[in-house]
């Protein structure tokens, strides 16, 4: 059951995504850190109703934040489209514990159903370079690589960006 997040899960979730940037750093990944994904920029995005939570057995397994909103580093990347009707996604996780079971792929089940339904233009989001996996996972369901954008605080590594046209 995929549920718009509140704020009573603010602690599930971030301790989800600890456990992901753990198992990440374990895999040789250095994509989160301490710096990134904070509490504050969950508590902002459930703030926004943007953050929703996966269940499975009343436990919430994982997230996806879908936004309307251009992050500014994604200013310079030449997309596919020039619609201002472009949906985000950010902060994908499923807890390790549930990783290689599909259900990453129900959330990007989800936010692709919901991009259509609302009559978005395409769907825009990030991974990072060194996350092998990730990119073969967006590839293999369309997305088409563009460009590469930094998060210095994250990593020296580029992250890129990918586009679904709808």
């Amino acid at each position: 059951m995929i549920l718009k997040a509140q704020l009573s899960n603010l602690d599930t979730i971030h301790d989800l995504t600890r456990a992901c940037a753990k198992a990440m750093i374990n895999n040789g990944i250095y994509q989160w850190n301490e710096h990134y994904p904070t509490r504050e920029r969950f508590e902002k995005d459930i703030e926004l109703q943007e953050l929703y939570v996966l269940k499975k057995d009343n436990l919430i397994i994982g997230i996806v934040v879908l936004t309307e909103h251009m992050d500014d580093e994604y200013i310079p990347v030449d997309w596919l489209t020039q619609s201002n009707r472009n949906l985000y996604i950010h902060r994908l996780a499923i807890h390790p514990k549930y990783w290689s079971k599909g259900y990453a792929q129900q959330l990007m089940d989800f936010a692709e159903d919901y991009a259509s339904k609302e009559k978005y233009a395409s769907i825009r989001l990030d991974t990072f370079s060194q996350n092998t996996r990730n990119q073969k996972f967006y590839s293999a369901r369309g997305y088409r690589q563009l460009g590469d954008i930094y998060f210095p605080k994250q990593s020296t590594h580029p992250f890129h960006c990918y586009e679904l046209v709808l």
